[in-house]
């Protein structure tokens, strides 16, 4: 079975929604993926950064929560992460392996943050990954545009080395056949 991972998609990383490359394209992108995985009875799995450590995103507030824009479903499933990784100390490996979950597509922010941990966590335990290419986001960084951050990640991603599976990089209308902007 496959499951989407929209990773950190909330409104605390967005304040303003511009501090994010594309968020509006990030965010019709994640939709229409997430739309096309509950049609084909695929999972749907938010990933909720929980700072409590912190003192942000606290769970229950209004920056924990998901971006208000981003459509969910009945069956959608949440997990709340207390670092980078969603992996380390969370619910998520249980919930991969209660739904038999073994092929993973990410999506979600901080590209070169919470996403990379995830996605490199995710090869560490043999699963099969398929990054979104124009679905995940970053900010600025000091000496680097988001823009080429996000990049920079996919090339990295698309030429890592795995002993079961190759880590696939592919735009959302590849998977999902339609045309969305990018």
């Amino acid at each position: 079975m496959k499951a989407l991972l929209i990773i950190d998609m909330q409104i605390g990383s967005f304040k303003p929604y511009t501090l994010r490359h594309d968020t509006f394209g990030i965010i019709e992108r994640i939709n229409n993926l997430s739309s096309f995985f509950r049609k084909n009875n695929d999972k749907v799995i938010f990933i909720q950064h929980d700072g409590s450590a912190e003192n942000c995103f606290l769970p229950n507030t209004e920056d924990w929560r998901i971006l208000p824009e981003l459509t969910t479903g009945k069956a959608d499933l949440m997990v709340s992460k207390p670092a980078n990784d969603a992996f380390y100390n969370t619910s998520l490996q249980t919930i991969l392996a209660k739904y038999n979950i073994n092929e993973l597509f990410i999506t979600g922010c901080a590209t070169d943050f919470c996403v990379d941990a995830t996605v490199k966590s995710g090869l560490n335990k043999e699963y099969s990954l398929t990054i979104i290419e124009d679905a995940h986001t970053t900010a600025d960084r000091p000496f680097l545009s988001a823009s080429i951050a996000i990049k920079h990640y996919n090339w990295m991603w698309a030429d890592m080395t795995a002993t079961r599976f190759k880590i696939r990089v592919i735009k959302t209308n590849e998977l999902i056949g339609i045309n969305v902007k990018s």
